[in-house]
């Protein structure tokens, strides 16, 4: 165990590396500044600005000190967002992004579990088609379609929701949902399709032979290799949703990291950018390894090493 998480971190290390490399240099490619907008500025205040921020030196100058500050836990000033660092900005905009992303994808999996299971137990049955078109309705109906629809069924027709706004947890309940359905549909699908190969497994008609219930075969056996495929597909899903959905975010009128990281890449604030790139590399790199050990616990046969 501690040699995989030795080697894990050899590889985690580098390869976060080369993520902050190439966003540096991409965003730096990309034409405009983070001080040019409808009012322009006078050569000698733009000048003062960019020596400010160290934007006058060379390229590979500011990549240097960018990786040095890095290297301390700095992750500097934003340019737009006055006296506020990106640390600042982080530290607001997660939880939010977090709490909704979180309970999206627990929510998620319990139903999309549940759904996957009894869709393979009743295979080519009424049960099974159900899931299915619930499934590919989950994933053709994209989020920016079902959350106004949503929205207008249960905000404003209904009154039951807030249409938007950060509060209580009515305030979440929408969001969640918006966030949850996709990742119903596909956690179902992954679900359904490990479980019937599961059940068609050698072990498992031991299992039966051996006179078990059909309730602890699929609870205390089955399952278990079913949703092996899930555990690789929740790393990267989980830090997507952790770090904020901007369409969610947009629609429902939540301060999340989300919104802040599309407003600070059309406004070319490179440093809140850079830091929410690097807390989303971070977050999955950090689930991957997760993944890897729930497999491992749940997979015998996987050895770490």
């Amino acid at each position: 165990m501690l040699t995989f998480l030795i080697r894990r971190l050899l590889v985690a290390v580098p390869t976060l590396f080369l993520v902050v490399t190439v966003a540096f240099f991409m965003m730096r490619a990309a034409p405009g500044s983070p001080f040019q907008g409808d009012r322009r500025l006078t050569p000698e205040i733009e000048a003062a600005i960019n020596a400010k921020y160290g934007l006058d030196r060379p390229l590979p100058v500011q990549y240097a000190n960018y990786v040095g500050d890095l290297l301390q836990g700095d992750l500097g000033p934003s340019m737009k967002y006055r006296d506020k660092t990106v640390a600042d900005i982080i530290g607001e905009g997660f939880p939010k992004s977090a709490t909704i992303g979180l309970s999206a994808i627990m929510g998620a999996a319990v139903i999309g579990v549940g759904l996957g299971v009894a869709a393979a137990l009743r295979q080519n049955r009424a049960a099974d088609y159900l899931a299915t078109s619930i499934a590919i309705l989950g994933v053709c109906i994209p989020t920016f379609v079902t959350a106004p629809l949503l929205v207008l069924l249960f905000a404003s027709k209904l009154g039951w929701l807030p249409t938007a706004g950060w509060g209580g947890v009515r305030n979440l309940i929408l969001p969640v949902v918006v966030l949850a359905l996709p990742q119903i549909a596909i956690i179902s699908r992954l679900t359904r399709a490990g479980m019937i190969e599961v059940l068609r497994s050698n072990f498992v008609r031991t299992a039966r032979a051996k006179g078990l219930s059909e309730r602890r075969i699929v609870l205390h056996h089955a399952l278990r290799g079913a949703i092996l495929p899930l555990v690789s597909y929740l790393g990267p899903a989980a830090a997507g949703l952790i770090t904020g959905s901007l369409v969610v975010e947009q629609i429902f009128n939540l301060p999340g990291l989300g919104k802040y990281f599309v407003i600070s890449a059309l406004q070319r604030d490179y440093t809140v950018v850079m830091g929410v790139v690097i807390l989303y590399a971070g977050l999955i790199l950090l689930l991957n390894l997760l993944a890897d050990l729930l497999y491992a616990a749940l997979d015998p046969r996987v050895k770490l090493a």
